[in-house]
């Protein structure tokens, strides 16, 4: 067997070296399909994105890609935090102003135009607020005294009052109608305070279908993968102390209502 001398290049560069000595192929310069065998198994670039255990790139379903997503930042949920709550306050506000307007209608010892509030007439076979077509004031402590822009609808007014069964005595004079107020009797506080109490819950039932909806839109966002369970849970949380402010509200309301009630 013959020896070669090898250069100093060719042991700095042993891959260098190696291409040279083997043959190559007749007709070209390229190296032969074992040389690019050890070139490509070398320098093999990894692969981008998610791959499996043998090292293949993973083709991700559209489930699997909504499964890798991240949550919310701290500041994305602080804000879908407010935008729902801020909503939420803003409804039972509305609640309590309804309840409060719907307590002014309950009538006592004192005349208040309030107690008429919630009188519809059909007028011309629309139901229309009493407060639209006539204009209503208080002469004295004890009566009120309504005018209508049409006179022709004195008798509907008046037929109206009395159906809506306020405990007063409306009177027609062919002019105006003059409401009369009674003093309170016992038993009608006690149906006064029965009203009050249905209208104090009634109110309670809309602030609880208002934290109803909240949470729902919670729900939502947990699952389109913009907050966590755990996220749901503390929202939820400070969504319910929210809920039993306004609900207390509401209880204070009442509880002044009543007491109102029974000084009479």
């Amino acid at each position: 067997m013959a020896l070669h001398a090898v250069s100093s290049a060719a042991v700095s560069s042993p891959l260098r070296s190696l291409s040279r000595s083997l043959p190559q192929r007749p007709g070209c310069g390229c190296l032969p399909k074992q040389s690019v065998m050890i070139y490509s198994t070398k320098f093999a670039r990894p692969q981008a994105g998610p791959v499996d255990f043998a090292g293949r790139p993973l083709v991700l379903g559209r489930s699997d890609k909504r499964a890798v997503l991240m949550h919310a930042t701290i500041e994305e949920i602080e804000a879908e935090k407010s935008l729902i709550e801020d909503q939420a306050k803003e409804k039972m506000e509305k609640a309590i102003e309804t309840v409060q307007a719907n307590f002014n209608t309950v009538r006592t010892g004192r005349a208040n135009p309030a107690m008429l509030d919630r009188i519809e007439v059909e007028y011309y076979g629309t139901p229309v607020n009493l407060k639209s077509i006539a204009q209503i004031s208080t002469p004295d402590a004890t009566s009120l005294l309504i005018q209508p822009y049409d006179k022709s609808s004195l008798k509907l007014i008046e037929k109206t009052i009395v159906a809506a069964n306020l405990g007063v005595t409306p009177s027609n004079d062919g002019e105006v109608i003059r409401v009369t107020v009674p003093p309170l009797t016992s038993d009608r506080r006690k149906e006064l305070s029965k009203t009050v109490a249905k209208l104090a819950e009634d109110g309670k039932v809309a602030i609880r279908n208002i934290r109803r909806d909240a949470i729902k839109a919670y729900d939502k966002l947990e699952k389109e993968k913009k907050l966590s369970e755990d996220n749901v849970k503390d929202l939820s949380a400070d969504l319910q102390k929210v809920t039993d402010e306004y609900m207390k509200k509401i209880e204070s309301i009442q509880k002044q209502k009543e007491q109102e009630l029974m000084k009479i």
